[in-house]
């Protein structure tokens, strides 16, 4: 039985530390300066299917010009959910030459799906009602070094 209780005590001294690194927000993904007209934009970059899948999980806050540009191999319908997500954000479908195909605002913790309207490549996420306050709609173009 003693044997028991120490195997348990270890497994729980190895698993207890991952859930906290679970819930931790990535904070450290490398940036992109983006611009949409005069507004600009520092984006984190989540390229790794890893980065992409937490994405802006478990934040509290995010400054109003930072976001985080997801980058997928190539263009497919992308969908978003906001899993463990506590934010409000809104969400940008973007083509390979930057012009935004659809715009759509996500609510903190659901699970319903928010899709671009046709296949995409890039896909930016900011603070909700980013691109309303700021006259960007779909058909907009958002420059930076990954768009030809």
């Amino acid at each position: 039985m003693k044997k028991y209780f120490l195997a348990l005590a270890a497994a729980l001294a190895v698993a207890v530390p991952l859930f906290a690194v679970a819930q931790e927000p990535q904070m450290n993904l490398p940036r992109v300066k983006l611009a949409a007209g005069m507004h600009q934009i520092d984006a984190q970059v989540a390229r790794a299917s890893e980065e992409r899948a937490t994405g802006l999980m478990h934040r509290k806050e995010m400054p109003q010009h930072e976001g985080m540009l997801f980058v997928f191999e190539q263009p497919t319908q992308q969908c978003f959910w906001m899993k463990n997500t506590l934010l409000p954000l809104s969400i940008a479908f973007i083509a390979d030459d930057g012009t935004i195909v659809n715009i759509d605002e996500m609510k903190p913790l659901t699970l319903g799906s928010h899709c671009s309207q046709k296949p995409v490549r890039y896909v930016l996420e900011m603070n909700t009602g980013w691109f309303d306050k700021k006259g960007i709609k779909a058909g907009a173009k958002l420059s930076g070094p990954m768009f030809r």
